[in-house]
């Protein structure tokens, strides 16, 4: 879900790729803080949404949100360590411990971080034995494996469960900032 977009003044238009969804405008009022360091660049808005932009319109994306006085604002990356068991590498016994106390900060225990990845884990270990990607999958990685066209039908989400199942994967996004999911983990 890493939108194409095109920066122009106050506003930003989004395309998501589908050639049947039209593209979307986002006012920069609507633009709560944005990371252009993040892998991929996001975007968050006021009402919680997390959108990614494409690196290669990183600059872009800074002068945007200079010149709309949009803060810009780094971010532990929780799916990043909810998704590592899924990247082509092993990991130390340290390193695992390493990536628990993260989750653990960002509010998510051992018994829900087990439910979490059993959730995705079908879905994630699919879609990375295309990619063979060892060193990052993040919230774009698993909102591409859940909506996209790459992994096998039975293991994406479904476009009626699909608003329930972002809501859910965003709100454990925003555990960083410490707050709970607006939807339960058997909610999607």
């Amino acid at each position: 879900m890493i939108h194409d977009p095109h920066f122009d003044g106050d506003q930003v238009l989004l395309w998501s790729g589908d050639p049947d969804a039209p593209a979307r405008v986002l006012s920069a009022t609507a633009v709560r803080e944005a990371d252009p360091d993040a892998a991929p660049p996001e975007v968050r808005t006021l009402v919680g949404e997390v959108l990614f932009v494409p690196a290669t319109h990183r600059s872009e994306l800074l002068r945007f949100c200079a010149a709309n006085g949009i803060p810009l604002r780094s971010r532990p990356d929780v799916w990043a360590d909810l998704l590592e068991p899924f990247l082509d590498t092993s990991f130390t016994p340290r390193e695992q411990e390493a990536t628990l106390r993260r989750l653990a900060q960002a509010g998510l225990d051992a018994d829900e971080t087990v439910r979490i990845r059993e959730r995705v884990g079908p879905l994630m270990a699919a879609y990375n034995s295309l990619h063979w990607d060892w060193i990052h999958l993040g919230l774009a990685d698993l909102l591409d494996a859940a909506f996209g066209t790459l992994v096998p039908r039975e293991l994406r989400i479904p476009p009626p469960e699909r608003d329930a199942f972002l809501a859910w994967a965003t709100g454990i996004a925003n555990r960083a900032d410490g707050q709970r999911p607006s939807v339960p983990l058997s909610g999607a």
